[in-house]
């Protein structure tokens, strides 16, 4: 809690979403209200929390499967139900860790449009091997080797850099 309570927001590769439970409801419980016993048990939705729910529904584009289980979605539509569960806290920094491991080329190509959308009003931070996703992203990148930096800049001065190609194909 005290990481989100920082204003970050982090989502690993596998997506953990409540599955019997409908996307509008994932979302509402992922809301950044008072979770408290008491809290629970009163809580009564506001205007402005149904719409931030409506604009998050939007940006994932599930806006007309809200009523569906979260447990019938596809793998990408269950990444972008959490990456919503996230905007729905509302941080100012969204760590992704391998957000297209196991989407089709299609969910991938709609996952850069997702997370370039929400990089236009939130920090967006992501761990990726996809490069052809990384290429779709068209934004600066860092190789790590061993928590140190080998190489910035755009993927094709990355993917040149000699250091890098000696760390990452043993040359």
């Amino acid at each position: 809690t005290r990481i989100a309570e920082l204003g970050i927001g982090r989502k690993f590769q596998k997506p953990t979403v409540f599955e019997s439970q409908t996307i509008e409801d994932n979302l509402l419980l992922a809301l950044n209200v008072d979770h408290s016993v008491k809290g629970t048990l009163f809580w009564r939705g506001s205007r402005d929390e149904a719409e931030q729910i409506d604009r998050v529904l939007e940006t994932i584009r599930l806006t007309h499967a809200r009523n569906r289980l979260a447990g019938s979605l596809s793998h990408g539509q269950k990444q972008w139900l959490e990456i919503g569960m996230l905007l729905a806290q509302d941080p100012k920094l969204l760590l992704v860790d391998e957000p297209v491991a196991g989407m089709t080329d299609v969910e991938t190509h709609q996952t850069a449009e997702l997370l370039k959308e929400i990089n236009k009003e939130k920090t967006v931070m992501v761990v990726e091997h996809d490069m052809t996703f990384v290429r779709e992203l068209g934004v600066k990148v860092t190789c790590l080797h061993e928590g140190t930096v080998l190489a910035e800049g755009t993927i094709d001065q990355v993917s040149a850099n000699e250091r890098v190609i000696e760390v990452y194909l043993g040359r």
